[in-house]
């Protein structure tokens, strides 16, 4: 029997002059997925590609499985997941999240109570926040909110980008820091929120998702194998009926229309990647990218273009990425080593730095 494929997609936001277009194909180009599909004869195994939109970006699910009508649903149940978890957890701008509840309690001297999993979604940051020495901080929403990069990028502000007046980003700055939260212990942890800070989880949220997506594959027997990419997130899952490998692209930089290599990976893995070619602006010949450096509230300036960081955890990964982009190489290898992390670095000259487990173990050069 030949190979059958199934495509379908399927995106749920009208473009608007055009530009929503525009952002879904730089998004769709942030991270390569080369991973077959089809039908495989012996086992029957269907696999089926969905791609649509959740959490402000494309999510692409190539799912293995013995039922066409099971990938059909699993793939629903997806797309409900993130986005339950974008509008009831993570939106800063959506009413009903809880993230919004805790933006809005700034100042309340009694705090606001927290479910168990933001609280322990916070602690990871705080503990991150710690070991990176400050570099990866989601207090940032209120400086996030003043560079304004991400909207702007995605085609959802009018007329030129204008930097922020450097006076205000100082200030600005001063009512940030993870340092200054409280978080309290218990059944139902409380928060107490400085007046003017704003969380962010931003950073992390793509590979929350992709923890959450485990979960819920985890939960389907008749789903054998899956690759989920949510942005510049990758979720690996199972196996393909071949018994090849999954092949995850890390884009490169300067075009990211190829990459750099090409990692090879078995069973489940997380790939994150943070890069300045994601959502930037430039004036006046200059590139101001979305990942602001907490020390100095301005886009990262550490002679790196890309990370790419390889674990297990979802939401650790992602986090990592950011950090290790801000720190450097040489920093953020450290990092990267006191969790058990596999990373890779694209320097601004091309130059490729790699962890020694990712250069023996999971990367082709291309």
């Amino acid at each position: 029997m030949g190979t059958l494929e199934h495509h379908c997609y399927r995106f749920s936001i009208a473009e608007e002059g055009g530009k929503m277009k525009r952002f879904l194909y730089v998004a769709l180009g942030t991270m390569i997925l080369l991973c077959g599909c089809g039908r495989n004869s012996a086992s029957e195994t269907v696999s089926r590609q969905y791609v649509d939109v959740a959490m402000g970006t494309v999510v692409r699910q190539v799912v293995y499985c013995s039922e066409e009508a099971a990938a059909e649903a699993f793939s629903g149940r997806a797309m409900e997941l993130l986005e339950e978890l974008e509008g009831e957890l993570l939106s800063w701008r959506l009413e009903n999240s809880q993230v919004y509840s805790v933006n809005a309690s700034g100042g309340n001297e009694e705090g606001v109570r927290l479910s168990e999993e933001l609280a322990e979604i916070l602690r990871q940051c705080l503990k991150l926040y710690g070991d990176s020495e400050g570099a990866f901080d989601v207090t940032m929403g209120s400086a996030v909110r003043l560079w304004n990069i991400d909207q702007w990028a995605a085609g959802q502000q009018e007329g030129e980008f204008e930097l922020p007046d450097p006076q205000e980003l100082k200030q600005t700055l001063e009512i940030c820091g993870s340092g200054r939260l409280k978080l309290g212990e218990g059944e139902a942890p409380v928060l107490y929120l400085p007046e003017g800070m704003q969380l962010d989880l931003g950073a992390v949220g793509k590979g929350l998702a992709l923890t959450e997506l485990l979960g819920l594959l985890e939960k389907e027997s008749r789903i054998t194998g899956a690759v989920i990419s949510v942005g510049g997130s990758v979720l690996t899952y199972g196996s393909k009926p071949d018994g090849s490998s999954w092949r995850v692209g890390i884009p490169d930089p300067a075009d990211t229309s190829s990459s750099v290599g090409i990692l090879s990976l078995e069973g489940q893995w997380c790939v994150s990647t943070s890069g300045d070619y994601e959502r930037y602006a430039e004036v006046d010949g200059v590139r101001y990218h979305h990942i602001l450096d907490p020390a100095t509230g301005y886009p990262a300036d550490s002679g790196v273009r890309s990370v790419t960081v390889l674990t297990r955890e979802g939401l650790i990964g992602d986090g990592l990425s950011t950090a290790c982009f801000i720190l450097g190489p040489r920093k953020g290898m450290e990092l990267a080593g006191k969790y058990g992390a596999e990373v890779l670095f694209v320097l601004e000259d091309g130059k490729i730095v790699m962890s020694e487990g990712m250069e023996k173990t999971y990367f082709q050069r291309q």
